[in-house]
């Protein structure tokens, strides 16, 4: 070794004595008179005098710049004399004792850790090891080696493993050298190398030897060995040796007795020990078996229940639960396929992919059990905590573009023009001279293409209360009907008809009523006043709109009678404006002793300008299901009038998840509680709905509804299995349901046991949604925020490697609420987000129509069919000229086109009510409206992926394929709406009218706020290592400049939260390919919160519509904005806003210093106090499957999830 120099530091006494002693200990380095033992042990016994006295000689000889530390490894490297060893091995104890870990660090820095091991081993080949030496040599290797990342493997190469573990197996009984010497194997056990080499010198034997049952004696030794014993464990070799020689029962029931024993909670650390042993053998399958066959679930979930009441145990409590819910045994789900219940024959199959592999199953494949478990370790052995090197290697994000040449616009067109000519029809407005527009009447002069026919099919509108039995048909209300417009009555429709005919055919024009009285489809009634309450409980029930069709007919022998209008809960009849109904609703009433008693569904018109529910009904008759739904459910039929009240973010609740996976692990301890009884089933196509009384009904049988199974665990507790998109195998998220016969006050839980993604705001207070029928026939049609104890949680339904895309080991999660009712015999829906169907649509349309003023141009044409016969509505919005004069038809002509459209993904109604909120605002009457109206021409198709909203898809249209991944190749047979929308801008594009701005409306999963995704060549080039010149990175930088304006207008919007970098994975979204193949620099994805928001306006609220469509709306106010701020007038004074180079630096993505190419945007959610375990295993990373993962949330959802995992670990 080099003899250092004594040296000291500014501002050091040169006289201070510890560094004089210093010095000469060096000479006696330099001149190698160490012989003179005599003189080493007086100058070190000094320095070891003054360290222990003065505290200003630690800070000397360990200050920056001192050589002290280099001087002192010098002398006990070279020294031969065991006092002198002794005294510098006390001197270094006394220094690394205090100071932290940067005086380790200094040490290991200085090669510190290899002289000590070598020592270590030149001192065991002493007959016998001096103890004193082996005890301060092991007592300052455990200081040191946490700090010294290569200490392991050192350790190995030494050969001073075999000295330590020989040197505890005979000082067994030696409490005092046996600490140090298990610290030390602590720290080697941390190398996977080194603890299956310590395995087979038979150390695990060894330190089951050392722990036992409850001892105040050397708990401080019984604590290390548990440690010790736990980081062996981690090795699968160990796990397997301690499985092979029964160790699992002696474990449990060593954790038993100081469970027992420990009443006053002094040694938790122990009894944690001992469950991070079973965590670890537990690891393996084998382990698992063994601690299911040593009872070990119902040990732990007993000592966890009794330690419940004790806040300071909960660490026991986590692990303990982390351990059950990984040894409890994998369930298939309850279903005999995971494919949908429906099914939907594509004109061809696509040659690959997943839709492919789904069409190419054989026949008779069990595509819901997972063989994985049959693989041993197939999901545990990632631990990152076996080698500490490993914790700096999180997952890169490779995802972001480093071709520049694919972040380029494209400069030539993929498509001749004559082959796009054919799109000229849907731009009227940009060849229209309207000169054979009459002004005067302007309505005339803009027509809409042709609704599509109405289909011939039975439609059930939503009702309640069965009429009296002594007047078994409707038939004087449609009379009283008819007469009262002076027309003649319908002779088929008298009650008096002496024999039953066969019934006429009649179009869906004439309205007929079925009566169901199988119980498939009773329904529960509206509250009723106290007098009435026992005779209005029977049940609500539908009533039938019959036309000719493939369900007309005799109808299964249901006796069908003709009344209008239907009836609403209670006995109600829709209010139609006359007197007529109502008058003989109250004689009914009166006749029956108050049973039939009619309480009027309020009239929201006025609340409501868009909804009709007469016209609801109209709109579903053309709209196509593969499932042929007939009915409508009550809040899609009643509409929903936003609350005046406010949805706060629910505070989770200390320990609920806890609570919650206890419950579910007590029906493995306690299975004779458990009823597994199915009450809903779509799969028995005949009769979904078993109704024995005692259990809750449920039905999602009409448009855009989503649950497949219902299976009632408890008395109170139910398993709901949502469908899969329809030509797929999952996509589990949305649902859509009716529930009903419920009891008053009982503590109802739902648990939706098969979503798929790794995390969810429903951890981070966002509610389901309800609405009530009671709370809407008392004049509140809403949906309500509710629910209590939410949480989301991995659970031990496995999904099967056929539905994880090859995947094996993977789970599915559960979403679980609890909901107590407030109505006797209500009728509630329960949603995942604000419904908006395709008919909701539909009637929204046509009541704009109707609201258009002269000053409005407004077009609605059909852009295409898609796969299920449904229409692609597109619209056109612009403002009218005010003459034919060519100044004033060029300006209409020239406008710059901004084009919108919404609904992609089926699951994202938020989007639609965004989109609803534009179209209102551009409707309107307001100054500002008009101006932008004036200021652009507006393309928009509202729904992109009207099949997938009606069938209640989460994600895919019927070809089974997320439409937002096929924009670079549509195909036009299985993907025409996304095909036909690309060729309109592609049209645009080739006629030099490429819109001035894009924006695709979106709903976000896994992040709170509204924000947008642009496209960046800039910043995405700056997420990367590619390395390009100024030239080549030159951009315009106007694509912030809106997304700008809305942070400072919108309310909701956030702009900390948008990104602007392209990744591989978005390269076939719309807005990727918008920007890159038409070139529109001003492409978005606007995404909104399906919970709520956390800064602004709306800080700790959830979302509802009304700050939805507030946000469509601003987004116009946002578009007459920008057209202000790009006007050449109006640039000079508003320049602030387009100097946006400062504003990208500051709001730019941080670069996580392990990984360069990985960014973080800062919108973490805040940790709990209770910590958020999403799987079975703590050190798992997210599992998020490149098919089922959201693609607009795959870096932030991590971010949410990692930070309650490192809170975990």
């Amino acid at each position: 070794m080099n003899k250092p120099k004594m040296t000291t530091e500014k501002g050091v006494p040169s006289n201070s004595r510890v560094l004089m002693l210093l010095g000469q200990l060096e000479r006696l380095n330099r001149e190698a008179m160490l012989a003179d033992a005599e003189i080493g042990r007086q100058i070190t016994a000094k320095i070891l005098h003054l360290i222990q006295t003065q505290e200003k000689t630690r800070k000397e000889i360990m200050s920056k710049g001192s050589s002290g530390m280099e001087v002192i490894l010098a002398t006990l490297e070279n020294t031969q004399d065991l006092q002198t060893i002794l005294n510098i091995l006390y001197i270094l104890n006394e220094l690394l004792t205090v100071g932290g870990g940067r005086r380790v660090g200094v040490f290991v820095s200085k090669g510190g850790t290899g002289i000590l091991l070598q020592l270590v081993l030149s001192g065991s080949k002493d007959s016998p090891p001096s103890e004193e030496l082996m005890l301060q040599l092991h007592s300052l290797l455990a200081k040191v080696g946490p700090k010294d990342r290569k200490f392991g493997v050192k350790a190995r190469l030494n050969g001073a493993l075999n000295v330590t573990v020989n040197l505890l197996k005979q000082n067994l009984q030696n409490h005092k050298l046996l600490l140090p010497c298990l610290q030390v194997l602590r720290v080697y056990s941390s190398n996977s190398v080194n603890a299956v080499s310590l395995g087979k010198n038979g150390v695990l034997e060894l330190m089951f030897k050392i722990i036992g049952p409850y001892n105040k004696k050397n708990t401080s030794l019984l604590k290390v060995s548990l440690d010790t014993l736990g980081a062996l464990l981690k090795s699968k070799t160990n796990a397997r040796r301690a499985v092979d020689r029964a160790h699992v029962p002696v474990l449990l029931y060593i954790y038993q007795d100081w469970h027992r024993n420990d009443t006053r909670h002094r040694h938790m650390l122990i009894r944690k020990g001992v469950l991070g042993c079973l965590k670890n053998i537990t690891n393996i399958k084998l382990g698992r078996k063994a601690f299911i066959d040593a009872d070990g679930m119902r040990i732990l979930y007993n000592t966890s229940t009794e330690c419940l009441p004790v806040r300071t145990l909960d660490p026991l409590i986590n692990t303990s639960s982390l351990i059950m819910r990984k040894c409890f045994p994998k369930n298939r789900l309850p279903l005999p396929t995971i494919k949908s219940v429906f099914h939907h024959q594509l004109p061809h199959v696509p040659a690959g992919g997943p839709v492919a592999q789904l069409y190419n199953q054989p026949l008779g494949v069990d595509d819901v059990v997972d063989e994985s478990d049959d693989n041993d370790d197939v999901e545990t052995e990632n631990d990152t905590e076996n080698e500490e090197e490993d914790k700096d290697h999180h997952a890169m994000n490779d995802d972001i573009e480093t071709d520049i040449n694919k972040l380029r616009p494209k400069e030539t067109h993929s498509r001749p023009f004559e082959e796009l000519k054919i799109y000229e029809r849907f731009f009227l407005e940009l060849s229209e001279d309207f000169q054979r527009f009459n002004f005067d009447n302007p309505k005339s002069g803009v027509t809409a293409t042709a609704a599509a026919p109405k289909s011939q099919r039975l439609i059930i509108v939503p009702t309640a209360q069965a009429l009296p039995p002594k007047y078994p048909t409707a038939a004087p209300l449609q009379e009283e009907r008819h007469l009262a417009k002076g027309e003649q009555p319908h002779p088929e429709a008298s009650p008096l008809a002496p024999a039953p005919t066969p019934a006429p055919v009649h179009t869906l024009d004439t309205i007929n009523i079925t009566k169901d009285h199988d119980g498939c489809c009773d329904h529960s009634q509206v509250r009723p006043q106290p007098e009435q309450e026992q005779e209005l409980v029977q049940g609500m029930e539908r009533v039938a709109l019959e036309g000719t069709g493939p369900q007309g007919g005799a109808g299964g022998g249901v006796n069908r009678h003709y009344r209008q209008p239907p009836l609403l809960a209670g006995g109600v009849a829709a209010r139609q404006g006359g007197g007529a109904e109502e008058t003989l609703a109250e004689e009914w009433a009166e006749e029956e002793g108050g049973e039939g008693a009619v309480l009027e569904v309020p009239d929201t018109a006025l609340l409501l300008p868009l909804h009709d529910p007469d016209l609801y009904v109209e709109m579903v008759k053309s709209t196509r299901s593969v499932p042929q739904y007939s009915e409508v459910a009550y809040p899609d039929y009643f509409g929903h009038v936003a609350p005046t009240f406010r949805e706060h973010i629910l505070e989770r609740v200390y320990g609920v998840q806890r609570t919650k996976i206890f419950q579910d692990i007590e029906r493995l301890i306690h299975p004779n509680d458990i009823l597994d009884k199915v009450v809903y089933d779509l799969d028995i196509q005949s009769c979904p709905v078993i109704d024995d009384g005692e259990s809750l009904k449920f039905n999602s049988q009409f448009e855009s509804g989503n649950l497949r199974k219902a299976i009632q665990v408890r008395k109170f507790e139910y398993d709901l299995v949502l469908n899969s998109d329809i030509n797929s195998n999952h996509y589990h998220q949305w649902f859509y349901f009716e529930v009903s016969g419920m009891r008053v006050g009982a503590p109802y839980r739902f648990n939706i046991i098969n979503c798929e993604k790794s995390n969810s705001q429903f951890n981070y207070g966002m509610q389901v949604l309800m609405y009530s029928v009671q709370e809407a026939i008392s004049g509140r049609p809403r949906w309500v925020r509710t629910g209590t104890d939410i949480c989301y949680y991995k659970n031990h339904f496995s999904r099967s490697s056929i539905a994880a895309g090859g995947q094996k080991g993977k789970s599915y999660y559960t979403m679980t609420f609890s909901m107590t009712f407030n109505h006797k015999d209500d009728v509630c829906y329960f949603a995942y987000h604000y419904p908006y169907t395709y008919s909701t649509l539909k009637m929204h349309l046509q009541k704009l129509e109707a609201l258009r003023t002269p000053q409005i141009y407004m077009r609605q044409d059909v852009l295409c069919e898609t796969l299920g016969g449904n229409s692609c509505p597109l619209l056109t919005i612009t403002a009218m000229p005010e003459s034919t004069s060519n100044d004033q038809i060029c300006q209409f002509r020239n406008r710059p086109l901004v084009f919108l459209s919404a609904r992609v993904h089926p699951g994202e109604t938020n989007a639609s009510w965004v989109m609803k909120g534009t179209l209102e605002f551009l409707m309107g009457s307001s100054p500002l409206a008009h101006s932008l109206r004036e200021a652009y021409i507006f393309k928009i198709v509202p729904m992109l992926n009207p099949d997938g909203v009606v069938n209640g898809n989460h994600r895919c249209s019927l070809s089974g394929e997320d439409l937002n991944r096929q924009w670079q190749s549509p195909s036009p047979e299985l993907h025409p709406t996304i095909y036909h929308t690309k060729s309109l801008l592609q049209y645009l594009a080739a006629i030099q009218r490429a819109p001035l701005v894009f924006c695709d409306y979106h709903g976000h999963s896994r992040k709170k706020n509204v924000f947008m995704y642009g496209c960046s060549l800039k910043e995405t080039v700056w997420q990367t290592n590619i390395s390009a010149t100024s030239c080549e990175l030159h951009e315009d930088l106007g694509y912030r400049t809106l997304p700008k304006i809305l942070s400072q207008t919108a309310p909701a919007f956030s702009m900390a939260s948008c990104s602007f970098v392209v990744e591989r994975s978005k390269e076939a979204t719309a807005r990727v390919v918008v920007w890159r193949e038409i070139g529109v620099q001003r492409s978005y994805t606007m995404e909104s919160t399906l919970c709520g928001c956390d800064q602004g306006k709306y800080k700790g609220l959830q979302i509802g519509t009304r700050e939805l469509e507030e946000m469509g709306a601003q987004f116009c106010v946002a578009l007459l904005r920008l057209k202000r701020l790009t006007s050449p007038l109006e640039l000079r004074n508003h320049a602030h806003l387009l100097d946006v180079e400062s504003d990208l630096i500051e709001t730019r993505c941080k670069v996580t210093s392990s990984s360069p190419s990985t960014y973080v945007l800062e919108d973490e959610e805040h940790s709990f106090m209770e910590e958020v375990d999403y799987s079975a295993e703590s050190g798992d990373e997210p599992d998020i499957d490149p098919d089922t993962a959201d693609p607009h949330d795959n870096r932030l959802s991590d971010s949410e999830s990692n930070n309650h995992r490192d809170s975990l670990t």
